[in-house]
């Protein structure tokens, strides 16, 4: 991942916890700026190409969002790295233990 990459998107089934939480936690954020969305049906922002080609790097949740993402975006993927975070939907929205197991898995990738 560039060192300089300031544009981040965050991958989960619905939009609704787990993604959305890692967008929350940009906020007002110096140097990176995060998107979030989903890749099923009925998810708040649906995943689009458009989302896929405004990000530098795009964290999924889990590994069958990635698989998604390379079935229906291969192009808008060309280049990107797309990295698996391990968070089982288990949390919801803003979860303290969310929150702290982002942070924790973000930390190896993104200077604070």
């Amino acid at each position: 991942m560039p060192a300089n990459a300031s544009q981040l998107l965050f991958i989960c089934s619905q939009n609704r916890w787990r993604s959305l939480t890692a967008e929350r936690l940009f906020d007002n954020h110096p140097t990176y700026e995060a998107r979030s969305a989903g890749t099923e049906p009925g998810a708040r922002v649906r995943v689009t190409a458009g989302n896929l080609g405004w990000a530098d790097v795009v964290f999924v949740m889990e590994r069958k969002h990635a698989d998604i993402l390379r079935q229906k975006f291969p192009e808008a993927l060309t280049g990107k790295p797309v990295i698996n975070l391990r968070i089982p939907d288990k949390f919801q929205f803003l979860d303290a233990v969310l929150q702290d197991l982002l942070r924790e898995r973000l930390a190896e990738y993104l200077t604070p």
